[in-house]
C-alpha cells in the first residue's frame, strides 16, 4: 500500500505538469478574486444573522492563523461587504442568490480543470453541469459557514461545559487544540466533495474523506506556512509593488492554494487509476 501511495504521488506531480496544472491554477484564481466577494457577501449574510460579533470573531481568527498581508487584504473584503449583508429584504435575498450565482463562476472552473485531471471529457448535460455547480457551491459554502461557526462558537460552548463540570480553562484549552484536526477534516471533506462530483467521471463510490483531499489541506498549510515565513524575512512586494502589493501577496497565496487543491485531486485521480473500475468517463 505505502510503495502504491508513494508511486501515485509521483505520477501525481508529473501529471500536474503535464495537465497545465499551474496554468489551472492562475485560472482558477483569476475566477476565485471574481468570485471572492459574492462569496464573502453570501457568508457575511448568514452569519450575520447570528450577530455582529460572530463576523468581528471571524476576523479576529483570519488574523491570527493566516499571513498577516492576506487577512488584512480577506478582512478589508468582509469590511466592504458586511455593510451590504442583510437578508432583512426581498430585494436583499434577490441580490443574495446574484451573489451565489457569480461565487459559483469559480466551481464552473474547477468542473473543467477537474475533467482535464482525469481525463475525460465533459458529456454532461446542460441542465445536468449547472445542477452540479450549483449544488457543490452550496456544498462549499456550508462547509465554510460551519469552519467559522466552530472556530467561533465552540470556545464558548467548551467555556460552558467545562464551568459545569468544574474543568475551568482546561476544556477551552483542550478545545483550542483540538479544533484544529477537526477544522482540517471539515476542509478535507469539502476537498473531497469537490474531487467526487466535478469531474464528468464515474468513480465507485463515495468516500467522505479521500487521500487527495487530506493532501491538499496538508500541502495547503505547508505553502501557506512557507509563504508566511517569506513574507517576514525576505519580503520584497512593498519595494517592488509599492500600493498594490497586499493584492499581489494575496493572488500568489490564492494560486499557491489552488495549486494545492489541483494537486490533491491529481493524487486521487492516480489512485483511482491504480484499480481501473474505479473511475470511468460518466457519459450522458
Amino acid at each position: 500500500m505505502g510503495k502504491e501511495w508513494l508511486a501515485a504521488a509521483k505520477r501525481a506531480v508529473k501529471e500536474f505538469s503535464t495537465d497545465g496544472g499551474s496554468d489551472w491554477a492562475a485560472a482558477l484564481t483569476y475566477y476565485g478574486i471574481l468570485s471572492i466577494f459574492p462569496g464573502l457577501l453570501v457568508v457575511v449574510s448568514i452569519l450575520g444573522l447570528l450577530g455582529p460579533d460572530t463576523v468581528k470573531a471571524v476576523q479576529d481568527n483570519l488574523t491570527s492563523t493566516l499571513p498577516g498581508a492576506i487577512a488584512d487584504f480577506v478582512n478589508s473584503a468582509i469590511d466592504q461587504v458586511s455593510g451590504n449583508s442583510s437578508l432583512a429584504s426581498v430585494g436583499a435575498v434577490i441580490g443574495a442568490l446574484v451573489a451565489f450565482w457569480s461565487a459559483s463562476g469559480y466551481v464552473s472552473a474547477f468542473m473543467r480543470a477537474a475533467n482535464t485531471i482525469y481525463d475525460v471529457p465533459e458529456g454532461r448535460p446542460m441542465w445536468k453541469k449547472l445542477s452540479t455547480r450549483v449544488a457543490l457551491t452550496a456544498a462549499v459554502g456550508l462547509l465554510l459557514i460551519a469552519c467559522c461557526l466552530i472556530v467561533v462558537f465552540t470556545g464558548r460552548f467548551a467555556e460552558s461545559i467545562g464551568d459545569a463540570l468544574g474543568l475551568g480553562s482546561a476544556a477551552v484549552t483542550a478545545w483550542n487544540i483540538a479544533k484544529w484536526p477537526v477544522l482540517v477534516l471539515l476542509v478535507s471533506l469539502m476537498f473531497s466533495i469537490l474531487y467526487f462530483a466535478a469531474p464528468n467521471a464515474k468513480h465507485d463510490r463515495f468516500r467522505v474523506l479521500t487521500p487527495g483531499g487530506l493532501v491538499a489541506v496538508l500541502l495547503w498549510i505547508v505553502l501557506s506556512g512557507l509563504f508566511g515565513l517569506y513574507l517576514t524575512f525576505f519580503n520584497s512586494y512593498n519595494k517592488t509593488y509599492g500600493a498594490v502589493a497586499g493584492i499581489i501577496v494575496f493572488l500568489v497565496w490564492l494560486q499557491l492554494s489552488n495549486m494545492a487543491i489541483l494537486l490533491g485531486a491529481e493524487y486521487d485521480a492516480e489512485l483511482e487509476r491504480d484499480e481501473p473500475r474505479r473511475v470511468s468517463p460518466n457519459y450522458p
